[in-house]
């Protein structure tokens, strides 16, 4: 045990089992040697551990105590402390300074307005997350980024960081932000004890909305009718959407709700999605909903389509004899062709990088150049784009400007795959269904158990691959009842049979049972009520609850009574 007596400090040791085995002469004078043999909670009037216990207050006849843990090499835990106010007193202020901390992180990030502070070198070091509400840029994006890198990728446009620096006072400027949205930034400087500027806290309040709202208050008679329209159309459960697109599950509904409220701004729209899940229609839904339906049209360029040597003058025309075999009175572009209307650039992902440049151009500059031509042209067009792929990862991945991305992404909507909205599918295939027979004036049905494997297999090429399996069993089977048997053969390996062990007491009422109870228990853990599994199952709600309580079910939303 190590002399302790000559250390100018209190000090004593415990054992494994957490009682004194050892005090030093100035521990045994502060708290008495009947301390001995007790766990240090008991000897002290209190004791508070602090940082996984390395650090312990206590106090003894009102007399507070810093004690530093520590476990020794011969398994003993020795404590090294002194008796002070002062410290004591340091350590409370510190703990109400990380408190203070703690407050002044949640004013920043609860702001309403984007708060941005730099250093005195222009390097990011905080921001909140209402800038990304007010730029369309996450915050992330920010950090540890100098201004000058930020104006040089067009996401600022002027530094009002570099104007603190220089004239060492607030300063205030209005200026687009990387949305084409109206910013105030004001800028102040914080200094240090030599009067130097250290930091730059500038505050970026979004214009639009106060803009906005005097045009509103202006105009206020005026769109009081559209108003009521519009909360009309949004009250509506519609299942369809201009007769042609299903709406039945909540993620479709917010989309769709998305897309009336933005279907007359001039913003950008990014569609995501799997292939086939939608992403054209809802394109050109946005477009039937706004007034450039009236003034231009929808015109649809696939670019993974057309050959990257002819798809930059599909997009932009080209002048007359600009290459070989070109007209002399030139070609007008998709862009020209929309004007007043809307482009949709499908499958955005597979442009060339050289080509995105000149997209980006044209989407700030708002004007278009004729391949060989020497003039510009305005140009006055909504841009819709869509893609099956992960811009963000081809962004990194160096196949896809950053530049370019943010400046598509001010609109971005996700479509979810159809496995994960199962609830339209019966809808979808009445939809189909009606439209193919028509077409081919046929009075084609499904039986119920082709229904239920439609609703129960993943579709992995979602409506797409739904609507072409409904034609194809449509025009190469005879019969008009359209059974399981009738599916393709690589469809018939995902067909999901209930089993039953077979033995001789089962009959074949029995195994009906048995099925039809194991498709109602599947049912019940996926629906809410009653009414949602007649739905899904085509039946009657009489009958499903009928048939829960013959077998003892509940759907999952339902309480049993006691």
């Amino acid at each position: 045990m190590v002399q302790t007596d000559a250390v100018p400090f209190v000090y004593f040791e415990t054992a494994l089992d957490n009682k004194i085995i050892h005090m030093n002469k100035a521990m045994i004078a502060e708290i008495g040697s009947n301390a001995m043999n007790l766990p240090p909670q008991n000897a002290f009037d209190a004791w508070h551990e602090e940082r996984d216990g390395k650090l312990v207050q206590a106090s003894f006849n009102n007399r507070p105590y810093i004690f530093l843990r520590e476990k020794m090499a011969d398994n003993c835990i020795s404590y090294v402390g002194i008796q002070s106010s002062e410290l004591k007193n340091k350590l409370s202020e510190l703990q109400k300074l990380q408190q203070l901390n703690r407050h002044l992180d949640a004013v920043i990030e609860n702001s309403y307005d984007g708060i941005y502070i730099t250093d005195k070198n222009g390097i990011t070091l905080r921001t909140n997350s209402a800038i990304e509400r007010i730029t369309g840029i996450p915050k992330q994006y920010y950090l540890n980024k100098n201004v000058n890198d930020l104006m040089k990728r067009g996401i600022l446009e002027d530094s009002v960081t570099h104007r603190v620096l220089e004239k060492k006072r607030s300063v205030s400027v209005v200026q687009p932000n990387h949305s084409g949205k109206e910013t105030l930034l004001t800028g102040n400087p914080v200094f240090n004890d030599q009067g130097e500027v250290e930091s730059v806290v500038t505050n970026i309040r979004d214009l639009s909305d106060l803009n906005s709202l005097q045009n509103a208050l202006s105009k206020a008679n005026e769109l009081n009718k559209s108003y009521q329209r519009e909360i009309e159309k949004l009250k509506r459960a519609e299942s369809f959407v201009d007769g042609r697109t299903v709406v039945e599950s909540e993620q479709m509904r917010i989309i769709y709700d998305t897309a009336k409220r933005i279907v007359n701004v001039s913003a950008t729209v990014l569609i995501l999605g799997e292939t086939g899940v939608g992403k054209d229609v809802l394109a050109k839904y946005i477009y039937n909903k706004s007034e450039r339906q009236r003034s231009g049209k929808f015109i649809k360029v696939n670019c993974g389509a057309i050959p990257a040597n002819l798809l930059e003058s599909e997009l932009f025309g080209y002048a007359g004899g600009a290459f070989s075999g070109a007209s002399k009175n030139g070609k007008p572009g998709m862009f020209e062709l929309a004007n007043k209307g809307v482009l949709f650039l499908d499958e955005i992902g597979e442009m060339p990088l050289e080509l995105q440049v000149k997209l980006l151009r044209v989407i700030q500059e708002r004007e278009i150049q004729r391949v060989g031509g020497t003039t510009s042209k305005k140009i006055d067009v909504r841009l819709i784009a869509a893609t099956n792929r992960n811009l963000k990862e081809m962004v990194q991945e160096g196949q896809f400007r950053e530049d370019l991305y943010y400046r598509l992404n001010v609109v971005p909507i996700v479509i979810p795959p159809l496995r994960d909205r199962k609830e339209e599918i019966p809808m979808l295939i009445k939809m189909f269904l009606k439209d193919i027979n028509e077409k081919y004036e046929m009075k084609k049905m499904l039986d119920p158990e082709l229904s239920t494997f439609f609703y129960r297999y993943e579709w992995p090429g979602n409506i797409r691959e739904l609507a072409n399996l409904l034609e194809q069993l449509v025009l190469l089977n005879s019969e008009n009842l359209l059974k399981i048997e009738h599916l393709p053969a690589e469809y018939k390996k995902e067909i999901i049979y209930p089993t039953a062990d077979i033995h001789e007491n089962l009959n074949l009422k029995k195994a009906v049972e048995l099925a039809e109870e194991n498709v109602l228990r599947q049912a019940c853990e996926k629906y809410s009520t009653t009414y949602e599994i007649a739905k899904a199952l085509e039946t009657s709600q009489p009958t499903v609850v009928r048939k829960l309580k013959k077998y003892n079910l509940l759907a999952k939303g339902e309480v049993k009574n006691l």
